[in-house]
């Protein structure tokens, strides 16, 4: 069974939306538009519970080196963001009901019929993607069309993609060909253009990378994200070595006494 993942460039990202339109009709997620934004043309916003793809739009003046054209012109850039369906992750770790699940693709797909609705998965997804519903209740995020894949389907995002900016495939095809486009890239003068995929963090890597221009930080992507139960093992630690120095010195305390006939 394959590894499956995304590529998203940002690069060949046109802001259409198209990939959120999309994810919503495919897997009927309720609207989430409660007004104009004034975030450039994003409504939207973010990802949530009710939007499970979205298009960030970088405008404005950028600095040297974070994701613009240059410092003497204005840019406009668009990335379409998702989940990261990390290898190591923070929301499936901490589920306490299982609603939580690695599929035979290597993603993390969110049972919503398990799911009881504690925000567990919210607090320690590093990328702030997993978010609770605020009528039903309940956690929702990307399935990474887990329907459409066990029928050989792509997900819905990427079929629609009119640019080919979101690519779906194999894990360790699509790291090889986002390097390759880099490279490519950085012939044709783009300097700035970086592969995101937090390989070195306690994530380990993700099924959703990106091409992004200058700071990935720009695009709502982390430089060190940080799965939380990562500091259990050293927490529970920390606790047995105290526990072991008093429960030591109390039995130093107990021998002491003995020897001394109190």
């Amino acid at each position: 069974m394959k590894t499956s993942a995304f590529l998203t460039d940002s690069t060949l990202c046109i802001g259409c939306k198209a990939c959120e339109v999309a994810c919503k009709e495919w897997n009927d997620v309720p609207a989430d538009l409660s007004g104009w934004s004034g975030l450039s043309y994003d409504n939207t916003v973010s990802l949530g519970a009710r939007t499970w793809r979205h298009v960030k739009f970088v405008e404005g003046l950028p600095e040297p080196g974070m994701g613009g054209n240059g410092p003497e012109s204005s840019a406009w850039n668009f990335s379409s963001d998702v989940c990261k369906h990390c290898e190591n992750a923070g929301c499936l770790e901490a589920c306490p009901t299982g609603a939580l699940v690695r599929t035979e693709f290597g993603t993390v797909f969110l049972q919503p019929d398990v799911c009881n609705g504690c925000g567990y998965c919210v607090v320690t997804c590093p990328f702030g993607v997993v978010d609770k519903d605020r009528e039903d209740g309940r956690a929702f995020k990307c399935t990474f069309c887990y329907d459409r894949q066990k029928a050989d389907l792509k997900p819905a995002c990427a079929k629609v993609c009119p640019t080919e900016s979101i690519q779906f495939g194999e894990l360790e095809d699509l790291r090889q060909r986002a390097r390759g486009r880099v490279a490519e890239l950085k012939k044709r003068g783009v300097e700035d253009a970086v592969v995101y995929d937090p390989l070195e963090s306690n994530v380990g890597g993700a099924h959703a990378m990106f091409i992004v221009r200058g700071d990935p930080r720009t695009y709502n992507l982390p430089h060190n994200p940080e799965v939380p139960t990562a500091y259990l093992r050293r927490g529970w630690t920390s606790v047995a070595i105290t526990s072991g120095v008093v429960l030591a010195g109390t039995l130093l305390a107990f021998l002491s006494s003995r020897a001394r006939g109190l």
